[in-house]
């Protein structure tokens, strides 16, 4: 259920961002755009040789006065860059001024090899224009690609009611006429520009277009929705029919002081075979435009247009991959966040995978031209991280509090933090698992509670628990239930331990020596004396949650958890504290000191299982269990006359329980062998 939620999350983080990268909704585009004019930044690519812009800038507005010029002046400058193989003209001569002068700017375009002259369309009428400057335009018109776009309807080229343009006596003059009407995209920075616009009913080309058309004279083509064709290159465009213009940096672009041209200190065979943009810089007169790369002259963008079509620095956008990767930013986290635990070890790893498609996007841009926008994809990263890890963290607060509440009473504080940091080791359900179980019950329990009243017989319970749960809890064991008395416990569930078998016997140890101390407490309050019987095997049992839909406890089953409460009631026949099995003696790895007992036959079970008493390591205990090994080696060999000789002298030195219970078999004429126990 939680990983259908967090794929849920992910699908719908992976729909919203890329619905809005496909409406484009500010301001998400606009921070986009700018996101990604990095680009231009990182290549350093040289425009075309083949393009020159000419500028009426500073020093020619300094030596011919304010803009407009006598239109001689403007003459004689193109006739200086007569060599030109096509001329384009970012400026617009709208109204007529001396019949002379506008006849020898017309007279100079004419006699250039090619001319395009510009015109941009308008929202409201500025100009009346005559028939006969319309009937000039509509020679420019492109009616092959327009006759294809109303076939297919596509792209839907900007268009405008209104224009302005050159007077008929300039504009005879010139070969075609060109559009210079653009737009700026949303964040208002210029970033492409239009193939063609509408006007009138037909669809005219750019400047730029209309340049290149006539420098190889060739026809541009429709190939598709999304690309057109000239000249044997492929032009991507928008669905407006807009092309990514693919900066450079200002500084690259050859800019001629229209000064120099007019003096001609650029000879004329410098504009040979190149297409020489003519437009204005000067401030106040010209139009600056702002761009990604900076503030830059407004015929500039003819120029970008222009080199990167002879650079072969055209501009691909697969629109398709940027919604794949929008869709794997989406997943990455989920992928992660279900695979590696570790929530450093998630973000350092989500931040090299988005780095690594990052340096490759960037790469991609730089080598080849094609332009991915990746800060959708970072979008639709980051929101799935953070909502990811939030929901993760929820559930995780969630889970922790569950464990704490289910467990904190039964697991020490660092088992605890272990199960919060693996839940995994909780299977529900249960798995068959190797454990070491630990019973332990009070001796003569009924003639305590027979002696004192009911609140306080649970008083002293509750005294006595504490102290017997803490040791389990300090040797990393986890208290399974209490049964009247007795206690319950088990070691390497719901967390592994590696030393199980020892932990359980320390902790046995360690409760008869807190039951000691509070004997101690309860002579003084002359309560009565409490004494258990501990019995531990180690067995491969079934572990995990059990009981009903609604109500379960973790608890463990088996025949090895039977086996250990069995062998906590065979303490009373030997008269020992603490009794374990031959398989947990098996599994111990530190130096315990314990002695052999005898195989005994539970009830229920057909393999005797030998018991060992595990006893507190000290010197006395040490210098009896080698008179004691001594003594039942004699028994076990059946010289029962020695063996009773010998258990005699145990008992004489050490009162002890175990040579007491052998001295009895002795005497009814037991030999040592399996013990076949009759009752639980």
């Amino acid at each position: 259920m939680q990983k259908l939620l967090y794929l849920v999350i992910a699908f719908f983080i992976a729909a919203t961002v890329s619905l809005l990268h496909y409406y484009e909704v500010d301001p998400f585009e606009s921070i986009s755009l700018r996101f990604n004019d990095v680009d231009f930044a990182l290549q350093d690519k040289n425009v075309s040789d083949k393009v020159v812009f000419v500028a009426v800038d500073e020093p020619s507005v300094n030596r011919f006065g304010r803009w407009p010029w006598d239109r001689r002046i403007i003459a004689t400058g193109i006739e200086n860059m007569a060599e030109a193989k096509v001329l384009l003209m970012d400026m617009i001569f709208s109204e007529p001024t001396d019949v002379d002068a506008d006849d020898a700017l017309g007279e100079a375009l004419a006699a250039a090899n090619a001319s395009v002259c510009g015109f941009f369309l308008r929202k409201n009428a500025t100009q009346n224009i005559s028939d006969e400057e319309l009937e000039l335009l509509a020679d420019s018109s492109l009616d092959a690609l327009q006759s294809q776009i109303a076939q297919n309807k596509t792209p839907r080229f900007i268009g405008a009611p209104h224009a302005e343009m050159n007077i008929a006596s300039i504009m005879q003059g010139c070969t075609l006429s060109g559009s210079f009407t653009t737009l700026p995209a949303k964040d208002h920075l210029f970033r492409s520009y239009p193939i063609a616009v509408y006007y009138e009913g037909a669809l005219f080309p750019s400047l730029g277009v209309q340049g290149l058309r006539l420098y190889y004279d060739q026809d541009i083509k429709r190939l598709d929705a999304n690309h057109v064709e000239l000249a044997g290159k492929v032009i991507e465009v928008d669905d407006k029919g807009f092309f990514m213009l693919n900066f450079y940096n200002p500084k690259r672009y050859k800019v001629i002081s229209f000064l120099d041209v007019y003096n001609k200190k650029i000879p004329s065979s410098f504009f040979q075979d190149k297409i020489v943009i003519f437009g204005i810089t000067e401030v106040g007169a010209g139009d600056v435009a702002p761009t990604p790369v900076g503030n830059i002259p407004g015929p500039l963008l003819h120029y970008t247009f222009l080199s990167n079509f002879f650079q072969d620095h055209l501009i691909t956008h697969p629109k398709k991959i940027e919604y794949f990767l929008i869709v794997l930013m989406a997943f990455v986290p989920l992928v992660m966040l279900l695979f590696v635990r570790s929530v450093l070890y998630r973000t350092v790893v989500d931040i090299v995978l988005y780095l690594v498609v990052y340096a490759a996007v960037r790469y991609l841009f730089v080598a080849y031209n094609i332009y991915i926008d990746l800060f959708y994809p970072l979008l639709s990263f980051l929101l799935s991280i953070t909502l990811l890890e939030v929901v993760a963290f929820y559930k995780q607060q969630k889970n922790e509090k569950f464990l704490k509440d289910a467990f904190s009473s039964y697991l020490s504080e660092d088992l605890m933090q272990e199960l919060i940091k693996n839940p995994n080791a909780l299977r529900l359900g249960g798995e068959k698992k190797e454990l070491s179980i630990l019973f332990s019950d009070i001796r003569g329990f009924t003639t305590i509670s027979e002696s004192m009243s009911p609140e306080e017989l649970i008083k002293l319970l509750n005294r006595y628990f504490t102290p017997m749960t803490n040791a389990v809890l300090e040797k990393k064991g986890m208290l399974d239930k209490y049964i009247g008395d007795a206690v319950m416990a088990f070691f390497n569930a719901p967390v592994d331990v590696k030393d199980h078998a020892d932990k359980a016997c320390e902790a046995a140890l360690l409760m008869i020596e807190r039951l000691d101390a509070l004997n101690e407490e309860f002579a003084k309050e002359q309560l009565p004396q409490i004494r258990i019987g501990i019995g531990i095997n180690t067995a491969e049992v079934i572990v995990g949650n059990m009981g009903s839909d609604t109500r379960f406890n973790y608890t463990v089953i088996g025949d090895g958890v039977n086996l250990a409460s069995r062998v906590e009631g065979l303490t009373k026949n030997y008269g020992v504290s603490i009794l374990i099995t031959e398989f947990t003696v098996a599994k111990l790895s530190k130096a315990f000191l314990y002695r052999k007992i005898e195989p005994v036959q539970v009830k229920g079970k057909e393999e005797p299982v030998v018991l060992y008493e595990l006893m507190f390591d000290t010197v006395d205990n040490q210098a009896l269990k080698v008179l004691y090994d001594e003594a039942l080696a004699v028994y076990m060999e059946g010289d029962l006359e020695k063996a009773h000789y010998l258990f005699e002298a145990i008992i004489k030195e050490y009162n002890d329980p175990v040579s007491h219970y052998f001295l009895s078999q002795i005497k009814q004429g037991h030999a040592w062998g399996v013990h076949k126990m009759t009752t639980k």
